[in-house]
């Protein structure tokens, strides 16, 4: 699930410089999109049900938690550049009652080697591995570490979700997608693996692709208070990436949707859906 960006700081935007207001995000990307991450991992090609499960880029655990909860004879080792972070999916752990089926590992994914990752069934990277500084070398050594035979789930959102209607806000419609554009050049100059096709790298690096599958989402704000903040923190994600290419015009709109404490706030919208979709790609090591 993963997202904000959670999707632009490096390793699934798990970096511990935004780790304050990024660990909320994703910890509503958690909640907004459980339903869909559940589906996702009911759908794993696994065979065997694992028991040696490595979360690359785990975050806050919104990953972690739900292959817990998917493979219950499992341990997982988290893996995530910020500490702060792992501090907040320890502490998780323990109120779940799972601290003994968790371990956390810091390491920078753009080391060269990987290093007490053990040999694992599974290895998940949601929303990571596009903020790799070489992907194929990072594709080459998740091949080394799976053991023979294991399955690698590659996952990836399709960049910020949307959430107004056609036509909103009335006052200058469009606005949404003029954000997205905005942010997607962004991304296309510095996250330029963003949006690629993990297929054809998995295969160069050795892995047998099993399953490729898009999972739409469309998720109605009345079933959940937290849309609305979900919203409110995608977009202010939003206009820190975009807020220099917008026009005046247009950010003075999305600043009205983003004022909490005014009659134009996000928060008041009982229009607002989650409209995305997530990208799986299930490759095997078979040597």
């Amino acid at each position: 699930m993963t997202h904000t960006d959670p999707h632009t700081l490096r390793h699934g935007a798990h970096h511990a410089a935004a780790s304050g207001g990024q660990a909320e995000i994703l910890d509503l990307d958690a909640e907004v999109l459980a339903e869909h991450i559940a589906a996702i991992t009911a759908g794993l090609p696994v065979g065997t049900a694992p028991r040696e499960i490595v979360d690359l880029g785990c975050g806050t655990g919104t990953g972690t938690f739900a292959l817990l909860t998917r493979f219950p004879e499992a341990h997982v080792t988290a893996v995530d550049s910020s500490v702060e972070h792992l501090q907040i999916l320890r502490e998780k752990a323990c109120t779940a009652g799972v601290q003994e089926r968790v371990r956390t590992v810091q390491a920078d994914l753009d080391a060269a080697e990987w290093h007490g990752l053990g040999t694992p069934d599974l290895v998940w990277a949601s929303a990571s591995m596009h903020h790799m500084a070489d992907p194929h070398h990072a594709l080459r050594n998740v091949h080394g570490l799976l053991a023979p035979g294991g399955l690698f789930a590659v996952v990836e959102l399709a960049g910020f979700p949307r959430f107004l209607p056609e036509g909103a806000p009335e006052d200058r419609p469009g606005l949404e997608d003029r954000c997205h554009a905005a942010t997607d050049r962004l991304h296309a100059e510095h996250v330029p693996h963003r949006g690629a096709d993990w297929g054809p790298m998995l295969t160069a690096a050795g892995f047998s692709l099993d399953d490729e599958r898009t999972v739409p989402v469309h998720i109605e704000g009345s079933r959940t208070e937290a849309i609305g903040r979900y919203a409110l923190g995608t977009l202010q994600r939003v206009r820190g990436a975009a807020a220099e290419t917008l026009t005046p015009e247009d950010l003075a709109a999305l600043d009205r949707l983003l004022d909490t404490d005014g009659p134009h706030s996000i928060l008041e919208r009982t229009d607002l859906t989650v409209r995305t979709e997530r990208t799986v790609w299930a490759a095997r090591r078979t040597d």
